[in-house]
């Protein structure tokens, strides 16, 4: 799955616009490289995003196409 696409099924970012300006401006990174909104994110990888001072990190522990918010939360885990 595209990673601008997973930023918002997972909820991460709210928009994929967003998500892909985010990714453009190199504030989001995939197992420690800087990532473009194109990347293929699978099961195990580390994402981590820059909100301005605050850095999220998280590891990917499902994907799926279209997820309801309450399970948007199973997708992903905080490190």
């Amino acid at each position: 799955m595209r990673l601008d696409k997973f930023l918002k099924v997972s909820r991460l970012i709210k928009r994929r616009t967003v998500a892909n300006e985010a990714c453009d401006a190199g504030r989001v990174s995939v197992n420690g490289k800087p990532a473009k909104a194109s990347v293929n994110v699978k099961v195990g990888d580390e994402i981590e995003i820059m909100f301005g001072t605050k850095n999220v990190k998280v590891e990917v522990l499902d994907i799926q196409e279209t997820t309801k918010k309450d399970e948007a939360k199973e997708l992903f885990r905080y490190i």
